[in-house]
């Protein structure tokens, strides 16, 4: 590809929206990991104790954000100061729990579609972590660890507060706490925040922001989706 074709590319990237399209997938990740966490007792669950259900998911989607304000000791409320977002993911909970005959959920797991949400869920993954390594750098400009630390919670929150939300649904598992045996999310977001804390305040990179940010995306796109897909493979040997 021409240099400058990829650079316009990595401008268009870097300077993407995320909302609505990118906090869909977001949202939709989000819940079939509950469901499926909740694996054969997920119908029955939803329906005896809906509340729960979506306290926890709606914990699972805005973990990053909880969690970051409670480290930086800002207002939690103020992740909910507009209505857009929690009615966004409201709606996708529902969707994915309560559609007839479950078409929805059928739908996002189907394995193309279930590539296209793990592809944007990958883009917000990265502008989030990028944020979170931004916010904290205002608060804390000489907070290295800080930055780091709140670009990990941004960016992968959910597995973090994984026990809490087992918790919210009447389950108690300390052995998945995440920092006892961190998953690859949470190591590429490590790595991911390592990466903008040293181009943002160290002469380390000299690349174009826009490029680093780019080559992060398709850094977490390309693990997700080979993840993905070698899961599929996996199971389509099974089934053989």
């Amino acid at each position: 590809m021409d240099p400058e074709a990829f650079l316009d590319l990595a401008n268009v990237v870097t300077k993407l929206k995320m909302y609505p399209y990118f906090e869909i997938a977001h949202c939709v990740v989000a819940c079939l990991y509950v469901r499926e966490d909740l694996a054969a007792g997920a119908h029955p669950f939803s329906r005896k104790h809906p509340f729960a259900c979506w306290i926890s998911t709606m914990m699972s989607i805005f973990a990053g954000g909880i969690l970051a304000c409670l480290l930086l000791g800002e207002p939690v409320l103020s992740l909910f100061k507009t209505h857009d977002q929690i009615v966004l993911a409201t709606v996708v909970w529902y969707l994915i729990f309560y559609s007839p005959f479950d078409v929805i959920y059928k739908v996002c797991k189907f394995l193309p579609v279930k590539l296209v949400m793990a592809t944007l869920k990958e883009v917000i993954r990265c502008k989030k972590v990028h944020d979170g390594v931004a916010h904290a750098a205002k608060i804390y400009p000489n907070g290295y660890v800080v930055m780091v630390a709140v670009g990990v919670i941004k960016g992968n929150g959910a597995a973090i507060t994984k026990v809490f939300e087992r918790l919210l649904r009447g389950i108690w598992t300390p052995s998945s706490i995440e920092v006892m045996q961190p998953s690859f999310p949470t190591k590429a977001c490590a790595i991911a925040a390592l990466i903008f804390v040293l181009e943002k305040k160290t002469d380390l990179i000299s690349a174009p922001h826009s490029l680093v940010y780019f080559g992060i995306v398709i850094f977490f796109v390309y693990f997700k989706l080979s993840a993905i897909l070698q899961i599929g493979r996996a199971s389509c040997r099974e089934r053989v």
